[in-house]
Formats: structure tokens, C-alpha cells, sequence
């Protein structure tokens, strides 16, 4: 059964097309592994963190054909699959005395892992030309080290093992969150059992060893970005601009306030006036250019930050090279609606992370099909580029890439998802909340009357903690950005999955516990009825 799983997952992935998709933020990743290539400097474009560029240059460097990059990235899609099954057969520690039986066990996990390695989603991600493409494998191996970090320093203690993959836990842990910087709270979430392990008695080599490896991990991995980013003024008005255009309804309300009540603010009336008037200007018309984009939102922020002639374009022109006062300006009007208006604030939050949780999990995609021809269309604008065209006239590899994919953006088949995959993804869609608010209650039931339940409650604080760390990335979305954007909830899904299970599980677990603990009562009773008589 497993080897056709992963003969089926395998088929799926390399009897497609292997070139991967681009699309108009591919330039960013792709570009300074061109430039190493062609004998020019490595470095940051459009505020692009290195370690995926990095990575496009190496297998470029290592194979020379696009077609490369496909391949791995659907090799690190399957070996995802196989940490699944691996991780879900090793968390079975946490119920020493688990009734549930050892092969029901494997099946469900089993059957965890063929969903993820067969949903259209998974291997559509892995085609991407961007970092969502390995995200789920770093996702994979982090949550694996995670749960063994925690098995060996509170259930079988193992000193050598709880360091090793505590080491483990916080490298993956921090290439994760560099590779998609969404992923910086969920890599928060880890500090709950590294906190856990450092508050315990003894085991101080082993606490000096983690934490020192903390350190040259953050050294290795974000030491090189902060380098590489100091030349790259993109990097510096990312995060802000990003603040500014997705808040802009709000920042533009807060404005109205401070231009009629003559605020004293540290910028000239008349200046922030005629910014008022284009910020209202502009969100309108992206209102009216794009009325079905950002539905939460009810303006589209992309407008605002790329049309040539939007606010952003408009502001960057008018602070020139000033970078420093135009990020201190998108920060000091973010802060702003924080302090005057954080009702409004928290209202766009709760919005965004409904989106996720209600009524349905979208990291479960039960599409029928998948257009290939209109993916590769979008990453035509990439090929397309001055600056690609003119890297592709000294590297071969790109103009075929280029050729290739203006080909099969004509002639790509349609991709369908099979309806034995559809009717168990939209199961989980649609059970997810259900199983969240399920997995919450019991939880609390173990810890509340930790006595009776003590046999779960390892389980109840892994599962809680996936959701958490499941929460924690859509709040960090959240806060930023709009969970609109697709790839932000289905590069979770993983994560979403493995969780779920979990929490099933657990369930499972209380049920028949609760049945066993039944009989148990009943019995003695019968037994103390018999000795009576």
C-alpha cells in the first residue's frame, strides 16, 4: 500500500510538465542566481531573502536546465511525505498506553500521507518558482524535530537525542521562517517547549550546548541576509510599504481625522493633505479596476503598491532617495491607527483569520482541475523581462526555459483532481473547525482533571500546540498582509493536515477511554453486586 502510494504521488509529479511556474514575483528569486551564473555579483533583488535564490543557483549551477529545479522540488515534495508518516508513527510515544489499536494507528496515518502527496495543491505548489515550493518539506522535517525534541527531553529522556533534535529544531526552525518570513511567529511557537526544556532541573551542558547553537544558527542563516540586504533599498521598504497599502483604508480614515482636527503631526499640512487626497484617489480606483480582488479588504492593496502611477510609486518619487523618511513615514501612520483606532485594526485581523477558519480550512483545495496552460501564461511576464532577455542571450538555459514555457502556456493539458481525492479534502475542510473547537474542549478536559486523564495529556499539549503553531502563521498573515492570498493558507497545509489527524486522534483516544473507564465501573459494580449476595 505505501509503495503505491509514493509509485502513485511520483507519477503524478514527473509525467507533468517539469519546468517550473513563474510568475510576476519570480524575477526577485531568479535573478540573483542569474547573475552568479553569468559571472555577476549574488545578491538581493526586490527584497528577496537569499536562501532560496541560493538554492535555484546551485541546482542551475549543478544540472544547467530549469527542468532541475522541478525535479528536486517534487524529490523534497515526496520526501515531505515520507517525514509524514514517519513523524505520525513516531508521536505514537506520546500515548504510552494508547487503546487505539497499532494498525488503525498506521492507517490513519497512512492515509494522511497519501492526501498530502496526491492533492493536486501539493504538487502544484512544488512547481512553483518561488520558496513555497520546499516550504513543506523544512515544515515537515521542523514539526518531525519538534516532536522528538519534546520525546526525548520529558517522555524517554535521552540527553544526547533531546540535544541533537533541539539543535535540529531550531535551524529548521529558522531556515523555515527565512525562506517565507510568514513563518516567523509559528517559528516562535517552538520557544513554548524550548522554554519547557530550559526550566527543567539539571541538564545544564545540555541547555548551554542548545543555546549556543541558537546563536550560531541565527549567526549562519540570518547573519549572510543582513549583509546582502544592506544593499538592497528594497529590503528596507518592504515590510513598510507592505504595512501601508494593506492598511491604507484605515490610514486614510486616520488622516481625514488629523487634517479636520489640525493635529500637530510631524509632517507639513498641505504635503499630508495632497497625500490624503491621492491615497482616497488611488484606493478608489483600484476599487473600481479590481472590485473582486481582496473582498475582505474592499480595496486592492496590489494596485496601490505596484500600478506605476499609484500612491507608492507617488510617494517613493517624492521622498527620493530618501528611504529612511519614507519607511518612517509608512511606520508612523501604521502606529497610528494602532493608537486611535485598534478596534479597527483588531476588526481587519479577526476578518483575515476567518478567512481560514470559517466556514472552511482552504488549505484543503477539492478543485477539480488545474489549468496548466493559464499557470504558465502568468510567467510569461518573467520571461519577458529587459533583464531576463538580456541574461538569457549569455546563459542557454534560460532561453529554453523561455521557449518552453511560452510553448506549453499554449499547449499544457488541464489538470483534474480525482473525486476519491476531492471528497476526503473537502471532509477535512469542512471538519476542521469542528475538530479544532473538539481537540480545545477535551484538552481542556485532560489538563482539568489531569488524575483521571493522564494518559493523554502528552497528546492534548502536541495538538494544541499544531494548531498554535497553525495560528500563530495566519496571525502573523494576519496582521500583515490579507489571507486572500491563496499561497499564504496553502503552503500550510501540512501543517493543517498533520494537526487535524492529531486531533482525530486524541479524540479517539478520549472515547475510548472514557468507554474503557465505563466498562470498568460497570464490572465492579457487578462484581459488588455478586459479593453481596
Amino acid at each position: 500500500m505505501l509503495g503505491l502510494v509514493f509509485a502513485g504521488a511520483a507519477w503524478q509529479r514527473f509525467s507533468r510538465p517539469l519546468d517550473p511556474i513563474a510568475d510576476p514575483d519570480t524575477w526577485g528569486y531568479l535573478s540573483p542566481a542569474l547573475r552568479k551564473l553569468t559571472g555577476a555579483e549574488f545578491g538581493h533583488t526586490n527584497g528577496r531573502n537569499f536562501l532560496y535564490p541560493g538554492f535555484l543557483y546551485l541546482v542551475l549551477a549543478a544540472f544547467g536546465d530549469f527542468r532541475a529545479i522541478g525535479v528536486v522540488q517534487h524529490l523534497l515534495g515526496l520526501a515531505a511525505g515520507g517525514i509524514f508518516l514517519v513523524t505520525w508513527r513516531r508521536v505514537r510515544v506520546f500515548v504510552p498506553k494508547s487503546l487505539l489499536n497499532p494498525a488503525t494507528h498506521y492507517l490513519i496515518g497512512l492515509i494522511g500521507a497519501a492526501i498530502y502527496l496526491l492533492a493536486t495543491d501539493t504538487t502544484q505548489i512544488e512547481t512553483q518558482l518561488r520558496p513555497e515550493a520546499v516550504c513543506g518539506f523544512f515544515i515537515s522535517l521542523n514539526l518531525y524535530f519538534a516532536s522528538q525534541f519534546v520525546a526525548f527531553s520529558f517522555l524517554k529522556p535521552r540527553r544526547p537525542a533531546a540535544l541533537i533534535y533541539g539543535i535540529a529544531t531550531v535551524f529548521t526552525a529558522l531556515l523555515l521562517a527565512s525562506l517565507r518570513p510568514n513563518f516567523w511567529f509559528a517559528a516562535m511557537t517552538l520557544t513554548i517547549p524550548a522554554a519547557a526544556f530550559f526550566v527543567q532541573p539539571s541538564w545544564w551542558p545540555e541547555k548551554i550546548a542548545l543555546a549556543v547553537s541558537l546563536i550560531v544558527a541565527g549567526l549562519v542563516i540570518l547573519w549572510p541576509e543582513h549583509i546582502l540586504a544592506r544593499k538592497d533599498d528594497a529590503s528596507r521598504t518592504f515590510l513598510p510599504t507592505m504595512l501601508f497599502v494593506i492598511h491604507a483604508d484605515l490610514i486614510r480614515d486616520q488622516m481625514a481625522v488629523d487634517l479636520r482636527r489640525n493635529v500637530s503631526l510631524p509632517y507639513p499640512r498641505e504635503w499630508l493633505d495632497r497625500v490624503y487626497n491621492s491615497l482616497n484617489a488611488e484606493i478608489a480606483k483600484s476599487q473600481k479596476k479590481y472590485p473582486g480582488h481582496y473582498r475582505s479588504l474592499r480595496f486592492d492593496p496590489e494596485y496601490l503598491w505596484f500600478e506605476p502611477s499609484s500612491i507608492s510609486s507617488q510617494l517613493t518619487r517624492q521622498f527620493g532617495r530618501d528611504v529612511g523618511g519614507l519607511c518612517a513615514f509608512y511606520q508612523y501612520y501604521y502606529w497610528r491607527i494602532w493608537q486611535h483606532r485598534p478596534l479597527r485594526v483588531l476588526g481587519k485581523i479577526a476578518r483575515q483569520l476567518s478567512i481560514y477558519y470559517f466556514p472552511k480550512c482552504p488549505a484543503y483545495s477539492s478543485a477539480k482541475i488545474w489549468p496548466l496552460r493559464d499557470a504558465y501564461q502568468r510567467g510569461i511576464t518573467t520571461v519577458e523581462l529587459k533583464d531576463y532577455r538580456k541574461v538569457s542571450i549569455s546563459l542557454p538555459a534560460a532561453a529554453d526555459f523561455a521557449r518552453r514555457i511560452k510553448l506549453l502556456a499554449q499547449n499544457a493539458l488541464v489538470v483534474e483532481q480525482t473525486r476519491l481525492l476531492r471528497i476526503p479534502l473537502g471532509i477535512l475542510s469542512i471538519s476542521h473547525l469542528l475538530c479544532l473547537l473538539l481537540a480545545l474542549t477535551l484538552s481542556a478536559v485532560v489538563f482539568w482533571k489531569r488524575d483521571r486523564w493522564k494518559d493523554l495529556r502528552w497528546l492534548a499539549a502536541l495538538v494544541l500546540f499544531g494548531f498554535t503553531y497553525n495560528a500563530a502563521s495566519c496571525l502573523e498573515v494576519a496582521v500583515v498582509n490579507s489571507l486572500e492570498v491563496y499561497r499564504y493558507i496553502t503552503v500550510q497545509m501540512y501543517a493543517t493536515l498533520l494537526t487535524q489527524l492529531l486531533a482525530l486522534w486524541l479524540i479517539l483516544e478520549f472515547i475510548f477511554q472514557a468507554q474503557s473507564d465505563s466498562a470498568c465501573v460497570t464490572r465492579q459494580t457487578v462484581a459488588t453486586r455478586e459479593s453481596t449476595l
